[in-house]
């Protein structure tokens, strides 16, 4: 990858309740299910650290330390998001906070999107260090916008103000901003993982 330290940071949403996993059960969450024998959130701490992008901050909230115990041996830092049950803006808010200065910009990885990659993360980081006031990059998956979405700093403050369940898809929707478009083939950027039909889909796929 071509980003220097510190031109891209990453952080990885991973404090939700997925209730419509297990029902937001206390202790309980989908991140530690497997794919391919790994935690999904270990896979989108991996990718995300496999992109080059530094620092990887993780929020966590709803089963912290089952979180944490997944990440287990990976050089990533915690964001700990206590508002967790507000919703996903409040880790959004979080993770941005935790971000050192010098970061140009930073990906939002979600943690429950197993096929995101190291290559599709650094795609979006080169797109975005080789243009100049770009406020965005997002992969684009039969003309729909998916995950991962790679703010730039400028609308960190505009993330930060995002309220309930508005993600990086409602602050992105406003007017007049600078958005790079990048066509990604496969279903990687628009694949997550809601409901254990999802993951036995998902599994059932690889065997």
């Amino acid at each position: 990858m071509t980003m220097r330290t510190l031109d891209v940071a990453a952080i990885v949403l991973a404090a939700g309740r997925a209730s419509r996993f297990s029902g937001g059960a206390e202790g309980r969450t989908k991140l530690v299910e497997t794919v391919d024998g790994k935690p999904l959130v270990r896979l989108a701490a991996e990718a995300a650290l496999g992109s080059g992008a530094r620092p990887v901050v993780v929020v966590t909230g709803h089963a912290r330390d089952a979180v944490m115990s997944a990440l287990d041996g990976l050089d990533v830092s915690e964001a700990p998001n206590p508002r967790y049950a507000e919703g996903i803006a409040s880790s959004v808010a979080a993770g941005v906070a935790a971000l050192p200065a010098e970061c140009a910009g930073a990906l939002i990885l979600l943690a429950d999107m197993p096929r995101v990659d190291a290559a599709l993360c650094g795609t979006l980081a080169d797109v975005f260090l080789a243009m100049a006031d770009v406020d965005a990059i997002v992969p684009v998956v039969d003309g729909r916008r998916g995950n991962p979405a790679l703010l730039s700093r400028r609308l960190f403050a505009d993330a930060m103000r995002l309220t309930g369940d508005e993600g990086a898809r409602k602050l992105l929707a406003k007017p007049g901003l600078k958005v790079v478009e990048v066509e990604v083939a496969g279903s990687s950027a628009g694949l997550d993982i809601d409901t254990p039909e999802a993951l036995a889909a998902l599994r059932a796929s690889k065997e």
